[in-house]
């Protein structure tokens, strides 16, 4: 079977390519650089807790150290404090700020010891051809050839060659917020917290950015956003320097502290949405089916959310055969969450940056926004919190022991702590992403007792036996608790860790057609045949009752 060709040597392409030989699948990585990224500490991106786990898991690169996770986060608006959030053990878990070339050339040396990936730099696409058997792409620069493949996939950015290259439309809105950027060496008054100020008091020389972000990262660096006002004006190195020390001296009382600028640069956000992210054999992800980023999204963070759906689906159709409802549920799943959250954005914008009016006498409206604001950075809400695939065609339908937990189906579930098979102890989230199903059964107690004196107790054989006859490979933990969930509950989740359902009780016949539905469903067996075969199999492989 040939390999799967991404087209693009960013964080998503990288992180696809090794999530791909952690199901035994190759591919082959086109980089159209020299294999090497600038260092560009201005450059930065804000990573979710799940989405940092995940590339922590696929690279084994030891991300804590390498960004900054921040103590704490507080809004301010002029000189008073709207908000403040301290990030604890016992807390929300605190985002991960890293600069993006540290976090390229952690993947680059994940990959460098993957024999199941190749990374071929200096190679521009510039054709793809494809039919039912497979795609092929040509590459031109010094190590022009073709390429054969099994699939596609276009992780190459904004300006996507993939998708010119389908004719596929990139519809959106141009430069829907600008900002002038700084990477600067300093110490500001809250080491560790990132502030957002909102009207900061002092006053700038030029037009007045309105809004200042500063997020730490390692080392004492931090790096500073204004937002900029509606326009093209541009950003002079004596505006930009004008910035820096007004800002730093009116957080520091009047006094410039002294600092080491390190990096500056213009970031642009753009909110575009790809007509279609899949055709035929060849898919889209990250930055080449959307992009976002006003109000604190992340774009990275949706991008490595696209490829830890694309790859599970992936996986078994290089392995056993195409199945279409299966890949045609990426872009239906992921194209629907980045268009909410473009939506909610595109809602918001109005009224945060519209200003003047009435708004600014309306009790509460600061308090309100702010509250918009910080959802967007720290990932909660319409703006900001992982998506939810509630309405996918992969979710089961009509369980008849399906009961509601803390975690609605389709969402990402709670990183618990569960026994292994082997009898370790582990958290639920480092078992995802094995192109496995997961079942965890809920059952109180049994951390305190070895796995053997309860693995063949009570309901454990009876569902044991139906996770082995499920219609595909699923490993089977055990949880004390999870949020929401009464004893006994049966948790299926699915390899990027989104719920498939919760059931009461081990129902092999609601559990085999749950698990059938994730994989896209089949067309030749009844639903009855189904539970009759689910409840057969289930009840040879387990002992007398």
């Amino acid at each position: 079977m040939d390999p799967v060709i991404i087209v693009g040597a960013g964080p998503v392409g990288l992180t696809l390519a090794l999530a791909l030989a952690r199901q035994e699948v190759p591919s082959v990585v086109l980089d159209e650089g020299p294999g090497k990224d600038e260092p560009r500490p201005a450059r930065t991106v804000v990573l979710r807790e799940d989405t940092a786990a995940l590339v922590t898991r696929l690279s084994g690169a030891p991300l804590d150290d390498l960004g900054a996770r921040w103590t704490g986060w507080r809004s301010m608006r002029r000189r008073q404090v709207m908000r403040e959030v301290v990030f604890d053990d016992a807390g929300e878990p605190p985002p991960l700020h890293i600069a993006q070339h540290v976090l390229t050339n952690a993947l680059r040396a994940a990959i460098a010891d993957e024999p199941l990936v190749r990374l071929v730099s200096d190679s521009r696409l510039d054709t793809v051809e494809q039919e039912r058997s497979g795609v092929t792409a040509h590459t031109r620069g010094p190590k022009a050839t073709w390429w054969r493949g099994s699939y596609l996939v276009g992780c190459d950015g904004p300006r996507s060659t993939v998708r010119k290259l389908l004719d596929i439309r990139f519809p959106g809105r141009t430069a829907v917020e600008r900002h002038a950027v700084a990477a600067l060496r300093t110490e500001l008054p809250w080491p560790g917290r990132a502030l957002l100020h909102r009207t900061p008091p002092w006053r700038m020389s030029g037009p007045s950015a309105g809004e200042v972000t500063a997020r730490p990262l390692p080392d004492g660096v931090w790096r500073l956003d204004w937002l900029l006002p509606p326009g093209k004006d541009l950003v002079t190195p004596e505006l930009l320097v004008t910035r820096i020390r007004e800002t730093l001296a009116g957080w520091t009382d009047g006094t410039t502290p002294p600092y080491e600028l390190l990096d500056t640069g213009v970031h642009t956000v753009h909110h575009r949405l790809a007509r279609r992210w899949r055709v035929g054999r060849v898919f889209v992800a990250g930055d080449a089916a959307h992009l976002l980023g006003a109000l604190g999204t992340h774009g990275l963070d949706e991008g490595l959310r696209d490829v830890d759906n694309l790859a599970w689906k992936l996986a078994p159709a290089w392995h056993h055969g195409p199945h279409e409802a299966l890949l045609d549920s990426y872009q239906t799943e992921r194209r629907a969450v980045v268009a909410g959250r473009l939506r909610a954005a595109d809602q918001v914008l109005p009224v945060l940056r519209g200003g003047g009016g009435l708004r600014g006498f309306v009790p509460g409206a600061s308090r309100g926004h702010d509250t918009l604001l910080t959802d967007g950075h720290l990932g909660h809400g319409s703006l900001g919190a992982p998506g939810a695939y509630a309405d996918s065609p992969l979710a089961p339908r009509h369980l008849e022991h399906e009961i509601p937990v803390d975690t609605p189906p389709g969402a990402p579930v709670t990183d618990v702590r569960v026994t292994a098979e082997d009898g370790t102890f582990v958290q639920l989230r480092s078992r995802l992403g094995r192109c496995a199903l997961l079942v965890v059964l809920i059952a109180p107690g049994t951390g305190v007792w070895d796995r053997k004196h309860w693995v063949s107790a009570g309901i454990m054989p009876r569902l044991a036996a139906a996770v082995t006859a499920l219609p595909h490979p699923a490993e089977l933990l055990v949880a004390e608790a999870y949020p929401g969930a009464p004893a006994h509950t049966v948790l299926l989740v699915r390899p990027d860790g989104h719920l498939v359902t919760a059931l009461n009780g081990v129902r092999p016949a609601d559990l085999y057609a749950a698990a059938e539905a994730t994989l896209g469903g089949k067309d030749q067996e009844t639903t009855e045949q189904t539970e009759q075969r689910a409840e057969a199999e289930a009840e040879a492989g387990s002992p007398a009752r």
